[in-house]
């Protein structure tokens, strides 16, 4: 085969791999234009510097200079779409980036607004606690973990259905076509897929979306203004918990301007001292004695008075404030046990438990943090009870227990919140060197004598006592609820029943006597709290 031939046959397998390369990687058929924009300027420029090598060749017809500037304007061609292909797509996962994305969503409302579609649906998709995790796992894994999640998101999808990454944790998806109702199909759709947990390095990764929809049933909106009324609804839906979903909704707008105000005033509550604590009594069923007292955080907000932490905690999380906050309540908290200890008769033995976030379990440097918390205020290690939930402990098993480990090395007491409402798993728990188990209040508040969820507690208490640990039932309410939680034989109790969170003049009394003033069983129930106590 002629030289030039060869080399010609050989630059061509190269650009066919390349391209294809391109159109696997970026999955857009605008990479079947550069394919072929690169092999014909190829062709030609190899033709060109070859001269002719017959006498009829393309070369002799069309004259070498003008063959030369055609093969450098169909090279130059090749790499104006390429960089086009290449510079819309995100670099992480090959989805779609921000500026595609909204390109084809402002194509998507023009379709609307013309007739061609009956609406069109946007799903905004934000992780759940991915900073916790990549934080726990490191940028690198966390990087992983997001294309992890674009692959599974895809299945979920159907032909048609656009996804794009428009940056962070956060993902969009365009359906065409579609109202409320297949909008929904679609985001459960997506929780399902992202039930199942992630295998990375030998470990297993929960994690979920909060979803916010938005619907266009005229296309005159504006890609801008339907994609933050997405983003509202997602905030909405993630102030919720994990893995849910919520329609946009106009109200949110008045919600979301009040959220704007909630964060800036949050940013000055530290240095303004408007964090309190108020205590609330952990209680030995069996005896009515006072066992030790739960810190619970509250903002006397200078307009909205005392304010209870479903409404800020959130916006804290979000902002990353709340590991300041967490530091401020274990600090205050450690610092009054101790003053009680020393003012107080009986107040030696018993302890006070602080909730610690997810950022802030999983954070580094958290067990030097409670060490030298407990030196500054001088007090035992054995009187603080750490209270963390299941969810965040599996975020990352592994290294919650070795995180676990080196707090119980401390000598402070562990004990796992909220029981049975996240993801636990039972092959992990008897690893967990926790002390006490909390059963979460949903549980206590709809128990009947024999319901389902009486079931769950029984269960619960059994499992406890094989495993050696502690039980406490939170958010008991009435008498019914008391004596059947005694009749289950569970340890402790705390809820309004037997006593509402106090402050800390107030609850000194109950301290001092060493249990409560009265019999609880004795009292008349008193209406559930619809706000919550954590």
């Amino acid at each position: 085969m002629h030289p030039v031939l060869l080399s010609a046959s050989f630059l061509l397998v190269i650009a066919i791999a390349w391209s294809f390369a391109l159109l696997r990687r970026l999955r857009d058929w605008r990479a079947l234009f550069v394919f072929a924009w690169l092999a014909a300027s190829m062709l030609l420029l190899v033709l060109s510097i070859a001269g002719q090598l017959r006498p009829t060749s393309v070369a002799a017809m069309i004259g070498p200079g003008r063959l030369q500037q055609l093969a450098i304007s169909g090279l130059s061609m090749a790499a104006v779409i390429y960089f086009h292909v290449v510079f819309q797509r995100d670099a992480l996962t090959g989805l779609p980036n921000r500026a595609l994305i909204m390109h084809r969503l402002g194509n998507a409302l023009a379709r609307v607004a013309r007739g061609r579609d009956p609406a069109c649906a946007i799903l905004f998709l934000d992780v759940d606690r991915f900073k916790v995790i990549n934080d726990s796992l490191g940028h690198t894994r966390g990087d992983k973990l997001l294309g992890f999640i674009a692959e599974r998101l895809k299945t979920a999808l159907r032909k048609g259905d656009c996804i794009g990454r428009l940056g962070g944790d956060e993902f969009i998806i365009i359906l065409h076509g579609e109202h409320e109702e297949g909008a929904v199909r679609v985001a459960e759709r997506l929780h399902e897929v992202l039930a199942r947990p992630i295998q990375m390095s030998g470990r297993d990764v929960f994690t979920g979306v909060s979803i916010g929809i938005a619907i266009s049933s005229r296309g005159n909106e504006g890609a801008e203004s339907l994609l933050r009324a997405a983003d509202l609804a997602m905030y909405r839906a993630k102030l919720q918990g994990s893995s849910r979903h919520e329609i946009f909704k106009p109200s949110m707008q008045v919600n979301a301007d009040e959220r704007l105000q909630l964060e800036s005033d949050l940013q000055h509550a530290a240095k303004r001292g408007e964090f309190v604590l108020y205590y609330q009594p952990i209680v030995s069923l069996a005896t009515g004695r006072v066992h030790g007292v739960e810190a619970l955080l509250r903002w006397q907000h200078r307009e909205r008075g005392l304010t209870f932490p479903d409404v800020f905690v959130p916006v804290a999380e979000e902002t990353g404030l709340i590991v300041t906050i967490d530091l401020w309540v274990l600090e205050e908290a450690c610092t009054q046990m101790r003053r009680w200890q020393r003012e107080l008769p009986g107040v030696r033995d018993m302890l006070v438990h602080v909730n610690l976030s997810g950022r802030q379990f999983l954070r580094s440097g958290l067990v030097e943090k409670v060490a030298e918390t407990l030196k500054r205020t001088e007090l035992p290690a054995g009187s603080l009870g750490l209270e963390m939930t299941e969810t965040v402990l599996m975020d990352d098993a592994e290294l919650a227990t070795s995180m676990l480990g080196d707090l119980k090395t401390l000598g402070v007491k562990l004990q796992l919140d909220d029981f049975g409402t996240g993801y636990s798993s039972l092959s992990y728990l008897h690893r967990f060197p926790i002390d006490s188990l909390k059963i979460d209040r949903s549980f206590v508040t709809s128990m009947g004598g024999s319901g389902k969820d009486a079931r769950i507690v029984r269960s619960i208490n059994a499992l406890a006592r094989d495993l050696e640990l502690e039980v406490i039932a939170e958010g008991i309410e009435t008498t019914e609820q008391l004596e059947v939680l005694r009749r289950l034989g569970c340890h402790y109790g705390q809820g309004n029943l037997l006593c509402e969170p106090l402050d800390a003049s107030k609850v000194e009394p109950l301290l001092s006597a060493g249990g409560l003033p009265s019999e609880p069983g004795s009292r008349p129930p008193r209406p559930a709290s619809s706000r919550a106590l954590v």
